[in-house]
């Protein structure tokens, strides 16, 4: 009995020293919610991306024609106004065309050969004034651009539109919360958690086929920038007094 008794006065001082850390970690009632905000903004800044292709024989020949035609793009954006900085080489590759021969009489089929080389030479270009860049699209296209990419509008310094919008969706989720309180006839306490989730603009698609670029560029490309929409979405936990 004795030892029994002392194997339950070395057990019991774990035993509380758990009950009290599980009630410590009971994180109490509260109340999640989630709240929207947005805030739209003029773009003051278009980011094209411009590809030129060549296909050679030989992959000197290729990207010999390549180079020669990037030299006159990016000749091209300097007299425009573009600075250095605005641009950049955003992908560059040589690749094999491959072309599978007939049959054999023997019904065996030859490896595929090498009939052509591909150079593909991408180019980033930050247009900070938006009326330049129908300009800048038909001027590369005349020069060699071949392949389209992404046009995306959007602003130097959006923080403003950023802020805006996440104060509306804190806002938005606490109303919910004193709604959702009150319909429940209980009081709201201190705010325990909060977590954010931010939406920027995404690109718009540019027309990719090679044609598609031909046809544009025998007219004044129709540029329409619109509006960009800044979204947040907040998530909330609330404490509900006791």
């Amino acid at each position: 009995m004795k030892r029994l008794l002392a194997r339950l006065a070395l057990v019991a001082p774990l035993l509380l020293f758990t009950v009290g850390t599980a009630a410590d970690d009971d994180p109490g009632s509260r109340i999640l919610v989630s709240g929207q905000g947005s805030a739209d903004l003029k773009p003051d800044l278009a980011v094209l991306n411009l590809t030129v292709m060549r296909e050679g024989k030989t992959a000197r020949a290729a990207l010999d024609a390549n180079s020669a035609a990037m030299a006159e793009v990016l000749a091209a954006m300097h007299k425009a106004g573009i600075e250095e900085r605005d641009l950049q080489t955003s992908n560059f590759n040589i690749q094999p065309r491959y072309a599978q021969p007939p049959r054999q009489s023997d019904g065996e089929r030859p490896p595929p050969r090498i009939v052509a080389y591909v150079v593909r030479n991408s180019l980033s270009v930050r247009v900070r004034d938006i009326d330049n860049v129908g300009a800048i699209l038909d001027t590369s296209v005349t020069l060699g651009v071949n392949e389209g990419g992404n046009i995306l509008f959007t602003n130097d310094d959006p923080a403003a539109a950023v802020t805006s919008a996440r104060r509306a969706a804190v806002a938005d989720a606490l109303d919910k919360a004193r709604t959702l309180a009150d319909a429940a006839g209980v009081k709201l306490g201190d705010i325990l958690e909060i977590s954010e989730h931010s939406q920027m603009p995404r690109p718009v698609p540019m027309m990719d086929a090679e044609m598609g670029l031909m046809r544009a560029a025998a007219a004044p490309v129709p540029v329409a920038a619109g509006e960009n929409s800044y979204s947040v979405t907040v998530n909330l936990s609330v404490e509900i007094e006791q």
